[in-house]
């Protein structure tokens, strides 16, 4: 990697580079964040557009680099993001089409493009109270699914994603689109199937989890009583019976027709939009 993402070598900041090379050994670099090895070693990934940028700085997410295209240049709002970059010691790149198209892979490209510190929190940051929802996730494969499935939490008002066992990145530039800048203010928790389960033991929820073999009809459950946890298994095997054993309480989603499943994202969004109708409820009562 170059000097600009070194954690130990010298940084090149604050400053303002113009640049028309694809050869450009910092684009290499900013192109390198497509695979997982390189974020994983940079501790950093990429978000499109203008608008998830500002959303980004917003919620005190650390830019390394903004890319912007020349036709960009002199909009106030690029500016303004371009000055905050800058004082925070960032590289401000005013780039060609071609090499924003390049590091993109889009022949369309956002005009603004960033470059942020990974953000990950542990479950031990996590202090569940009641008329709190997580959403965790066994192994989920797809970075659409996952992408969605955090937009979707972040919309129905849950707490935090929670990722169990190997899963997709959720800072993968696919997963960063799908999330529709929820990625920046969703609280994602990565933890092995044993932490996750030695968390539950200890942190006053009630796991409820989806499963072919739940006996329970989804809408029976009392989603408002603790603090929920909404376990979702992987999108080919479902959960394994380790997690599924140690839920609370195992339901399922009836279903009509030929269709013998959801998509993850789509179970997903079902049940946490239960569990957002039982705190609602809850709270006219009140």
């Amino acid at each position: 990697m170059s000097e600009h993402y070194s954690n130990t070598g010298p940084r090149r900041v604050g400053q303002v580079k113009e640049v028309t090379s694809l050869a450009n050994p910092i684009i290499k670099d900013i192109k390198s964040l497509t695979d997982k090895k390189h974020r994983e070693e940079s501790g950093t990934f990429m978000a499109e557009g203008l608008k998830l940028v500002i959303d980004a700085l917003e919620l005190g997410w650390e830019i390394r680099t903004l890319v912007y295209a020349k036709a960009a240049k002199g909009k106030p709002l690029v500016e303004q993001v371009a000055a905050k970059t800058v004082a925070s010691g960032g590289l401000v790149l005013e780039v060609s089409e071609k090499v924003l198209s390049s590091i993109t892979r889009r022949d369309n490209p956002q005009m603004v493009v960033g470059i942020f510190a990974h953000r990950w929190q542990r479950l031990s940051d996590l202090a569940p109270a009641k008329g709190q929802t997580f959403v965790a996730l066994d192994r989920v494969r797809d970075p659409g699914n996952l992408g969605t499935i955090i937009r979707t939490a972040d919309a129905a008002g849950a707490s935090a994603v929670i990722l169990v066992g190997e899963s997709t990145d959720p800072f993968s530039l696919e997963t960063v689109r799908a999330t529709m800048g929820s990625v920046f203010a969703m609280p994602v928790i990565r933890c092995s199937a044993e932490e996750f389960l030695n968390w539950q033991k200890s942190a006053g929820v009630s796991v409820v989890a989806t499963h072919l073999a739940g006996a329970v009809d989804y809408r029976t459950v009392d989603y408002a009583k603790k603090p929920v946890v909404i376990l979702m298994g992987n999108e080919q095997s479902g959960l394994p019976d380790n997690l599924a054993k140690a839920a609370d309480r195992t339901v399922r989603i009836p279903q009509q027709g030929r269709a013998d499943s959801l998509n993850l994202a789509v179970a997903t969004a079902v049940m946490l939009f239960e569990a957002r109708r039982h705190l609602l409820t809850l709270e006219e009562r009140k």
